[in-house]
């Protein structure tokens, strides 16, 4: 738990470290209201059209009596703009992460700047940046897809399905949040996404501990908006504790030799 703990600790002081800088955080709050507005317009969209959009794709059903006509359009309907929900929630970030690359990425560059030591560029264009933060987001979109696709099926268990299934979603959910969140630091480094995944499962309980209380703040309406500046201040400062810069900064250069193995020697960039 004491590692838990840590977790959302880093969460609390990247709040507090966008706060004490307000320019960063007026900035980093610009990619979050911009993918709001996006998404709040697809969702109305789809709230107009579902009804439509559902009798387009059951023309099966045009004959039947009612009420079994109404029920199960209704439904349909239903699920259409629940599953428009889910997607809408599991991608803000990733998206509100892509649109905000530049903002996000001279952000955590201006948090490790003010931790002491180097400050890691990746020495990519813009436009190679965004193309490898797509395609990696991508990946972890459809990794939690098929968790949720699992635990989705887990849920009709009796008992466990309401208690136990509910509690391990939160928890998946949160782990590939921290992900997303870690990825701004560690992209600049150099740390590609196989590396990063096996980093963080390193520290999992850490990693849980930032991740997961953010998962429910996010589940409020507009909160993701103002959490993202901090979360991904900290979310910079985890990644300087993952990798043991804080302890080679504070013991000089030769604690640099002190860093964990896994990613003291990572290997070459592949996008370099």
């Amino acid at each position: 738990m004491r590692d838990f703990a840590r977790g959302f600790g880093y969460l609390l002081k990247g709040q507090r470290w966008v706060g004490a800088h307000g320019r960063q955080f007026g900035i980093g709050l610009l990619p979050g209201l911009i993918t709001l507005v996006l998404y709040a317009g697809a969702l109305v969209g789809l709230a107009f059209g579902a009804d439509d959009l559902v009798g387009w794709a059951t023309p099966f059903a045009d004959d039947w009596s009612s009420p079994w006509l109404g029920i199960f359009r209704g439904t349909l309907t239903a699920l259409a703009f629940a599953f428009g929900l889910f997607l809408a929630v599991i991608t803000f970030t990733a998206v509100t992460l892509l649109i905000g690359q530049p903002f996000y990425e001279s952000l955590s560059e201006d948090v490790d700047r003010s931790e002491g030591g180097e400050v890691p560029e990746s020495g990519l264009s813009l436009w190679r940046d965004l193309l490898i933060s797509a395609r990696d987001s991508l990946r972890i979109l459809v990794r939690v897809a098929l968790y949720g696709v699992l635990l989705f099926a887990l849920g009709f268990v009796p008992v466990l399905g309401q208690t136990v299934i509910p509690a391990i979603g939160f928890c998946v959910s949160g782990f590939f949040l921290a992900e997303e969140l870690t990825a701004v630091a560690l992209q600049r480094r150099g740390v590609e996404l196989r590396q990063r995944l096996v980093l963080l499962r390193g520290r999992r309980m850490m990693v849980l501990g930032f991740g997961v209380p953010l998962t429910l703040a996010f589940l409020v309406p507009f909160v993701a908006v103002f959490l993202m500046p901090g979360a991904v201040a900290g979310a910079t400062l985890m990644v300087r504790d993952l990798l043991g810069e804080n302890e080679s900064v504070a013991g000089g250069a030769g604690a640099v030799g002190e860093q964990p193995a896994q990613v003291q020697q990572p290997g070459p960039n592949p996008y370099a």
